[in-house]
Order: C-alpha cells, then sequence, then structure tokens
C-alpha cells in the first residue's frame, strides 16, 4: 500500500513533516553545514540559525529567548528538568528538599525517572487523576509538606488528551517555594502556550509532535534558576548541554513552533469539529466508552475503550484497512499490559485492554475521518464475534 493511501490517526506518536519545515531544514542538511562553534563565516551561518530559531519559538510561547535550551527531544528535556531539579534541592539549605509530586498518569519519561529517584532517598507522591482525567489542585495542596521541591505534571496526557490546570498549579507551587515542570510535548501547537501565564519553572517541547523532526525537542528553564548541565563536554547551550547542535532539526523546530501558534485557531476550530464527528459516530457503537472527559481535552484527541475486544487486535485490522490508530503510548506498544494511564481513570483490566487513541492533525482531511467510521464498527464486530470475553 503507498503512503498516499495510508490514513494517519496517530498524530500523538508522531507527525508528518510540515512542507516549511522541511524547506527551511534543507540548506543546514546541503550547503550550510559549518559547524555552529567555528568562527569562520560558514559556522556563523548556522550559529545565527540556532539563534533565530531560539528567537522564534520564545516569541510563539511567550519567553526570554535565554531560557529556551534545545535538546534531543522531549524524553530527553523530561529527563534533564526532573533529575537535575531533584539533585540541586536535594542540597538546598537546611532542609533537603527531597520529596517530589507528580501524577498517576505521566508519561514514562518521567514516571521512570522518579522511581530511579526514589531507590538514591527520594520520596514521591503520585496524585490521583479521577475518571475525567484531571488532577485536582485541592490534591496537590494536601500533598505539599515542607520537604517538597519539585512537581511535575504533564500539561496534556498523551494518551486521552485531558488538559490539566498547570496555571491554578503553578500559583500554589510558586506560593510554597516549590519548583514546577511540566511536559508540554503534546499540548505546544494543539492549545495555547502561555508560559508566563502557565506559572512554570521547566516546560518539555519535542519538536516530532508538531510537524518537526524526529530528534529534536527544547526545554524551557526559568532564567531565576541557576541550573545544572545535562551533558558536559562542551559550551553548547550556554554550558549546558555539551555536543554539536543538530542544526537542521532546530531550524525546523522553531519554523514548526511559530507555524502551529500562528495558525492555532483555524486548525482548532477544524479540529473539533472533525473530534465531533469521530465521537458521534463512535458512539454509536455498542459497548464503547469515551476515556477521559469531552471538555478540557485536545481538540486532536479521542480514546475510547470498546468492551470484548484487545486492542492490538483492532490495531492489526485497521491496519490491513490502511489506517493507523494506537492503544496507548507509542513509548510502551510493545507492551501486553494495558495502559497505566486507563487504568489509573479507574478502568477495569479487561476494558482497559480494548483501547483506541484517535489523534488527528491539521492534515487530517474528512474524507479520512469517513472512511474510519465506515472500517471501524465492522473491525470491532468481527473481533467481538471471535472472542470469548464478548457477551452482550
Amino acid at each position: 500500500m503507498k503512503t498516499t493511501d495510508i490514513i494517519y490517526l496517530d498524530n500523538a506518536a508522531t507527525t508528518r513533516l510540515s512542507p516549511a519545515v522541511l524547506d527551511a531544514m534543507l540548506p543546514y542538511l546541503n550547503d550550510c553545514y559549518g559547524n555552529p562553534s567555528s568562527l569562520y563565516s560558514l559556522g556563523r551561518q548556522s550559529q545565527t540559525a540556532i539563534t533565530k530559531a531560539r528567537e522564534e519559538i520564545a516569541q510563539s510561547l511567550n519567553c526570554d529567548k535565554r531560557e529556551i535550551y534545545f535538546t534531543g527531544g522531549g524524553s530527553e528535556s523530561n529527563n534533564w528538568a526532573i533529575k537535575t531539579a531533584a539533585a540541586i534541592l536535594a542540597e538546598s539549605g537546611t532542609l533537603a528538599k527531597k520529596h517530589i509530586i507528580s501524577s498517576e498518569f505521566e508519561h514514562h519519561a518521567a514516571l521512570h525517572v522518579l522511581e530511579t529517584l526514589q531507590k538514591t532517598g527520594f520520596e514521591v507522591t503520585l496524585l490521583p487523576v479521577y475518571k475525567d482525567g484531571r488532577v485536582r489542585v485541592a490534591d496537590l495542596e494536601k500533598a505539599l509538606r515542607p520537604d517538597t521541591g519539585l512537581v511535575t505534571i504533564m500539561h496534556a496526557n498523551n494518551e486521552i488528551g485531558t488538559i490539566q490546570p498547570i496555571a491554578e498549579i503553578g500559583a500554589v507551587c510558586h506560593e510554597r517555594g516549590v519548583w514546577l515542570h511540566t511536559d508540554a510535548a503534546q499540548s505546544v501547537g494543539k492549545i495555547p502556550v502561555d508560559i508566563a501565564a502557565l506559572n512554570v519553572d521547566f516546560l518539555t517541547i519535542s519538536g516530532h509532535k508538531i510537524h518537526a523532526a524526529k530528534g529534536v525537542g527544547a526545554l524551557y528553564i526559568n532564567k531565576r534558576i541557576k541550573f545544572g548541565s545535562l551533558i558536559q563536554g562542551g559550551g553548547q547551550e550556554r554550558g549546558l548541554r555539551a555536543g554539536t547542535e543538530n542544526v537542521a532539526g532546530i531550524v525546523g523546530l522553531g519554523v514548526a513552533v511559530r507555524e502551529a501558534v500562528d495558525g492555532l485557531e483555524a486548525v482548532t476550530e477544524r479540529l473539533l469539529t472533525l473530534r465531533q464527528k469521530l465521537c458521534d459516530g463512535i458512539v454509536k457503537i455498542e459497548k464503547s466508552h469515551l476515556n477521559g472527559s469531552l471538555q478540557n481535552r485536545l481538540p486532536s484527541n479521542l480514546n475510547f475503550s470498546f468492551e470484548g475486544i484487545e486492542g492490538e487486535a483492532l490495531l492489526l485490522h485497521l491496519d490491513l484497512a490502511g489506517i493507523c490508530c494506537s492503544s496507548g503510548s507509542a513509548c510502551t506498544s510493545g507492551s501486553l499490559d494495558p495502559s497505566h494511564v486507563l487504568l489509573a481513570l479507574g478502568l477495569p483490566h479487561e476494558i482497559a485492554h480494548g483501547s483506541l487513541r484517535i489523534t488527528t492533525s491539521k492534515y487530517t482531511t474528512d474524507a479520512e475521518i469517513d472512511r474510519f467510521l465506515e472500517v471501524l464498527p465492522g473491525v470491532v464486530g468481527r473481533l467481538r464475534e471471535m472472542s470469548p470475553l464478548w457477551n452482550k
């Protein structure tokens, strides 16, 4: 099957490259190949391009350009923010701040880091997320302790798309002198992201979620904080992340962020229309359940569970029809365990196993949604006929 015939509805996993991003990247893969740290003009061209991308991102997200640091992607940004903040806070003043608060349904790029920190003496409190897929600020306030140093809660969940009250959480954290990190890999380019208004100290950005290249991202670090290095060995990124920069990827990221923010209002309106069309069609399938509330949700995300079938079988049958979806995070797609996100919502294992994540983008067409809604009911019906779990 040709790529042009594929219906791609897994944009939370990755996105196609924007033509404008590709055009911006190409010169830095060919003629403008100089090392940004070199003093001659070929190197200075690359350094100028990096500076421009930093300015584009800072202007689009309302922060100082000196607060944007380029990384290899969202997972790296999460690791850098959480590990380095924890190390600094553990040695802060007379009271070591070795208590961290997060939520039960964070991305594993955060949860696995927290598990590692627990083995070295940190205490971690995971807030519940409830059936609607949102944390409660009141729960955070109760969980805060004198030795709490860091809160890390994602802006929008990667599996069910629910948006968290980060600005309110940030206000509580700053009132108590606690640092706040948010993983905004899914939200940047999907909803308005104003870093100043969110009251965050650290914010993660991922390129390939917004039509930029894979392998590039950024971390916002509040300039009031004297932060530690992630990688040592060079003076790149103002001495905090050594290694020759991915110039083409960074240039593409700058264009992708600007393009996403500039066109956000029109794209959002269209995505909401597509989402409602999808939702209206899917709920007609017997014993289908929307995971998380439809309010406070990314306009590009729907996550449904279908009783009596396995999510993996559903994906394979859709793939045979030329349709790409997922049953959860792409980072854990090889796992046979039900999604930890859906279990955190209180879903039983047998229903959590039958989940389907449908995520659209600005390139998704009405015809593709129509075709998906034609195919899905038949696939669900055939799988239920074969399933020992299905009991009408």
